[in-house]
Protein backbone atom coordinates (compact mmCIF):
# COMPACT_ATOMS: atom_id res chain seq x y z
CA UNK A 1 0.00 0.00 0.00
CA UNK A 2 2.74 2.10 0.67
CA UNK A 3 4.58 2.02 -2.88
CA UNK A 4 1.31 3.29 -4.37
CA UNK A 5 1.37 6.58 -2.74
CA UNK A 6 5.54 6.79 -3.45
CA UNK A 7 4.28 6.00 -7.16
CA UNK A 8 1.47 8.84 -7.22
CA UNK A 9 3.98 11.54 -5.59
CA UNK A 10 6.56 10.95 -7.91
CA UNK A 11 3.68 11.21 -10.69
CA UNK A 12 1.98 14.26 -8.91
CA UNK A 13 5.27 16.21 -8.81
CA UNK A 14 6.07 16.74 -12.50
CA UNK A 15 2.32 16.88 -13.07
CA UNK A 16 2.59 20.16 -10.66
CA UNK A 17 5.38 21.30 -12.03
CA UNK A 18 3.89 21.24 -15.60
CA UNK A 19 0.59 22.98 -14.45
CA UNK A 20 2.42 25.66 -12.49
CA UNK A 21 5.05 26.23 -15.66
CA UNK A 22 2.32 26.97 -17.86
CA UNK A 23 0.81 29.52 -16.50
CA UNK A 24 4.18 31.16 -15.64
CA UNK A 25 5.60 30.93 -19.44
CA UNK A 26 2.49 32.47 -20.74
CA UNK A 27 2.77 35.40 -18.25
CA UNK A 28 6.42 35.82 -18.35
CA UNK A 29 7.46 34.32 -21.97
CA UNK A 30 9.06 31.12 -22.98
CA UNK A 31 12.37 32.06 -22.79
CA UNK A 32 12.62 33.85 -19.70
CA UNK A 33 11.10 30.93 -18.06
CA UNK A 34 13.72 28.30 -19.17
CA UNK A 35 16.45 31.05 -18.21
CA UNK A 36 14.42 31.24 -14.51
CA UNK A 37 14.32 27.08 -14.46
CA UNK A 38 18.27 26.76 -15.80
CA UNK A 39 18.95 29.72 -13.39
CA UNK A 40 17.85 28.31 -10.70
CA UNK A 41 18.91 25.14 -11.04
CA UNK A 42 22.47 26.13 -11.40
CA UNK A 43 22.38 28.47 -8.49
CA UNK A 44 20.85 25.44 -6.31
CA UNK A 45 23.70 23.22 -7.29
CA UNK A 46 26.13 25.79 -6.11
CA UNK A 47 24.74 25.74 -2.75
CA UNK A 48 24.25 22.15 -2.65
CA UNK A 49 27.93 21.33 -3.37
CA UNK A 50 28.98 23.93 -0.58
CA UNK A 51 26.27 22.19 1.66
CA UNK A 52 28.12 19.14 0.90
CA UNK A 53 31.34 20.21 1.56
CA UNK A 54 30.80 21.88 5.07
CA UNK A 55 28.78 18.80 5.69
CA UNK A 56 31.61 16.49 5.04
CA UNK A 57 34.27 18.56 7.09
CA UNK A 58 31.93 17.93 9.96
CA UNK A 59 31.20 14.48 9.56
CA UNK A 60 34.98 14.05 8.99
CA UNK A 61 35.55 15.92 12.27
CA UNK A 62 33.11 14.05 14.41
CA UNK A 63 34.60 10.76 12.98
CA UNK A 64 38.12 12.09 13.45
CA UNK A 65 37.12 12.30 17.57
CA UNK A 66 34.43 8.73 17.60
CA UNK A 67 31.15 10.60 17.55
CA UNK A 68 28.69 8.85 15.88
CA UNK A 69 28.00 11.23 12.61
CA UNK A 70 24.43 10.41 12.71
CA UNK A 71 22.89 14.43 11.25
CA UNK A 72 26.09 14.63 9.23
CA UNK A 73 25.26 11.48 7.33
CA UNK A 74 21.19 12.08 7.32
CA UNK A 75 22.58 15.52 6.07
CA UNK A 76 24.40 14.07 3.02
CA UNK A 77 20.83 11.77 2.21
CA UNK A 78 19.30 15.10 2.21
CA UNK A 79 21.68 16.90 0.18
CA UNK A 80 21.64 14.04 -2.53
CA UNK A 81 18.12 14.33 -2.66
CA UNK A 82 18.18 18.22 -2.59
CA UNK A 83 20.63 17.80 -5.74
CA UNK A 84 18.01 15.35 -7.67
CA UNK A 85 15.41 17.80 -7.66
CA UNK A 86 17.25 21.12 -8.10
CA UNK A 87 18.49 19.31 -11.56
CA UNK A 88 14.89 18.38 -12.49
CA UNK A 89 13.67 21.30 -13.96
CA UNK A 90 10.24 22.63 -11.99
CA UNK A 91 9.35 25.31 -10.08
CA UNK A 92 8.19 22.69 -7.54
CA UNK A 93 11.33 20.50 -7.66
CA UNK A 94 13.56 23.60 -7.19
CA UNK A 95 10.95 24.25 -4.40
CA UNK A 96 11.89 21.31 -2.65
CA UNK A 97 15.61 21.14 -3.66
CA UNK A 98 16.10 24.47 -1.51
CA UNK A 99 13.84 23.60 1.11
CA UNK A 100 16.46 20.53 1.51
CA UNK A 101 19.34 22.10 0.48
CA UNK A 102 18.95 25.58 2.28
CA UNK A 103 20.41 24.74 6.51
CA UNK A 104 17.39 26.69 7.87
CA UNK A 105 14.83 23.76 6.70
CA UNK A 106 17.00 21.31 6.40
CA UNK A 107 17.49 20.93 10.46
CA UNK A 108 14.18 20.74 11.37
CA UNK A 109 13.81 18.76 7.97
CA UNK A 110 16.19 16.07 9.38
CA UNK A 111 14.53 16.05 13.19
CA UNK A 112 11.09 14.92 12.03
CA UNK A 113 13.13 12.18 9.55
CA UNK A 114 15.03 11.43 12.81
CA UNK A 115 11.80 11.47 14.77
CA UNK A 116 9.53 9.23 12.37
CA UNK A 117 11.80 7.08 10.79
CA UNK A 118 15.12 6.53 12.15
CA UNK A 119 14.19 5.88 15.39
CA UNK A 120 10.84 3.53 15.03
CA UNK A 121 13.08 1.79 12.28
CA UNK A 122 15.94 1.13 14.47
CA UNK A 123 13.55 0.00 17.75
CA UNK A 124 12.26 -2.38 15.94
CA UNK A 125 15.58 -3.82 14.81
CA UNK A 126 17.08 -3.90 18.78
CA UNK A 127 13.91 -4.28 20.53
CA UNK A 128 13.23 -1.25 21.60
CA UNK A 129 16.74 -0.50 22.64
CA UNK A 130 17.11 2.82 20.57
CA UNK A 131 14.25 4.98 22.67
CA UNK A 132 14.94 2.81 25.75
CA UNK A 133 11.21 0.89 26.00
CA UNK A 134 13.22 -2.39 26.83
CA UNK A 135 12.05 -3.91 30.20
CA UNK A 136 14.72 -4.62 32.91
CA UNK A 137 13.74 -7.95 35.53
CA UNK A 138 11.75 -10.24 32.98
CA UNK A 139 8.50 -9.54 31.00
CA UNK A 140 5.50 -7.95 31.99
CA UNK A 141 3.30 -10.85 33.92
CA UNK A 142 6.18 -13.31 33.87
CA UNK A 143 6.22 -15.31 36.87
CA UNK A 144 9.53 -16.62 36.41
CA UNK A 145 11.46 -13.53 37.15
CA UNK A 146 15.41 -14.02 38.17
CA UNK A 147 16.13 -12.30 41.15
CA UNK A 148 19.71 -10.29 40.58
CA UNK A 149 20.42 -8.92 44.40
CA UNK A 150 23.73 -9.59 45.36
CA UNK A 151 22.87 -11.24 48.46
CA UNK A 152 19.91 -13.26 47.38
CA UNK A 153 20.65 -14.80 43.69
CA UNK A 154 18.72 -17.30 42.49
CA UNK A 155 14.43 -17.47 41.95
CA UNK A 156 12.14 -16.26 43.84
CA UNK A 157 10.96 -19.37 46.32
CA UNK A 158 14.59 -20.80 45.70
CA UNK A 159 15.95 -21.73 49.18
CA UNK A 160 19.66 -22.52 47.90
CA UNK A 161 20.41 -20.41 50.98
Amino acid sequence: MRTRWVIALLLAIPLADTLLLLPIAGRIGFVPTVLLVVLTGLVGMLLVRAEGRHTLSKLQRKAATGEVPTNELLDGGLLIAAGAFLLTPGIVTDALGFALALPVTRYPIREVLKRYVVRPYLDRQTGGFVSGNVWVGGFPGDDDVVNLDPEEYGRPGDDNS
